[in-house]
């Protein structure tokens, strides 16, 4: 018999951090371990764990005339350890690997919203076509963290706990040039 374990993602659509303010940005060769999360754990909540992450942007734009004429972004994944916690007696790897791929759908919605970037044209508007965008892809963003728990049951479906695992690589693989580079 498979005891129920509810694993929750907190999804945070952060504006400009304080320096004071923990983040891990996403990285190829960096796996989350129980040591990032931080925050305190909730006793009054039946989730084993709770992953924040969230993409984070920043943008500059140059005018000339009061015309833009270019501008640069940068697009992050983070996850904050501080506002991430786990309850030591019902998390186990097989949880740990659920959220690091919470994690990673983070990372994979940063690279969509890095493609959609580079075909935005520069018009008066681009400003608030910058942040619609960022709006856009945190909405499509947190659908599917819920729909990947829903489907994977919060890892304790294995089918579909692999799948996902699967597919989000995949997906990675295909937006390869887009990927996190801090």
């Amino acid at each position: 018999m498979i005891s129920k374990i509810l694993v929750a993602f907190a999804f945070l659509c952060i504006g400009p951090l304080s320096s004071d303010d923990e983040v891990i940005s996403w990285r190829d060769d960096f796996k989350l371990s129980w040591n990032q999360f931080k925050a305190a754990t909730r006793s009054n909540v039946s989730a084993a764990a709770v992953t924040a992450s969230g993409i984070a942007f920043e943008f500059s734009v140059k005018e000339t005339d009061q015309r833009i004429v270019s501008f640069n972004t940068r697009v992050y994944a983070h996850f904050y350890p501080n506002k991430s916690w786990y309850n030591k007696d019902e998390s186990d790897d097989q949880i740990l690997a659920h959220e690091q791929l919470h994690f990673d759908i983070t990372e994979l919605y940063a690279r969509k919203f890095r493609k959609q970037i580079t075909q935005i044209q520069i018009s008066h508007q681009l400003k608030s076509d910058l942040r619609n965008l960022h709006q856009k892809i945190n909405e499509e963003l947190e659908l599917t963290q819920n729909r990947y728990d829903q489907e994977s049951d919060n890892s304790i479906n294995q089918e579909f706990q692999s799948k996902w695992n699967q597919n989000v690589s995949q997906e990675l693989n295909k937006l390869d040039a887009y990927k996190s580079k801090d």
